[in-house]
């Protein structure tokens, strides 16, 4: 039996214990309200996490490109991306899953002779981390981006109340000075 059709046969039970390790990250209450509501609707956030892992899981298993994984990389990353990890944390999850899969091989009688699918798996799964990385970093870019161009509005809107209340018109032709007395 190979290491792929091993994995196939324990795959709920490691995707259970991944998912575990994910929500382990959460605060309690977080981690209590995402592990009991089932519906997509309900938590969408548990919903995108576990499709994402089934999907990265999938793409391993069916001996993919690392590229492939990307979406379902992103259905993960994006939620850990916006949410107050630190990146190092955020992106452990992947990780996690070579520990998870070594755990199922170590029982097994022919740990030895899956050694070397197994560090191929395990390279895999460090460039999907590489990939991880890639793909966090653009997503916490539209963030500060977002971010930025909101300011940028604020303050936009802000010189325009500022400029009605001193009476400055918009062209240049008849400056008024504004006083501090006509803000308040």
């Amino acid at each position: 039996m190979s290491l792929e059709e091993f994995l196939l046969e324990k795959k709920s039970a490691i995707l259970k214990r991944w998912f575990d390790s994910i929500l382990e990250t959460y605060p309690s209450d977080t981690k209590q309200f995402l592990r009991t509501k089932k519906d997509r609707f309900e938590n969408p956030v548990a919903h995108r996490i576990s499709s994402g892992i089934e999907g990265i899981f999938s793409q391993i298993l069916n001996d993919a490109k690392v590229e492939d994984a990307s979406p379902f990389l992103d259905k993960v990353i994006r939620i850990r991306a916006v949410q107050d990890f630190p990146p190092s944390q955020a992106l452990a999850f992947i990780f996690d899953l070579k520990r998870l899969v070594r755990e199922a091989v170590v029982g097994d009688t022919r740990e030895g002779q899956l050694s070397e699918e197994l560090w191929r798996l395990e390279q895999k799964i460090d460039e999907m981390g590489l990939l991880a990385l890639d793909i966090y970093t653009k997503c916490r870019e539209e963030i500060y981006e977002l971010r930025v161009n909101e300011v940028k509005r604020s303050v936009g809107r802000l010189i325009e109340r500022a400029n009605m209340i001193c009476g400055v018109p918009e062209k240049e032709e008849d400056p008024e000075v504004c006083s501090t007395d006509n803000l308040t």
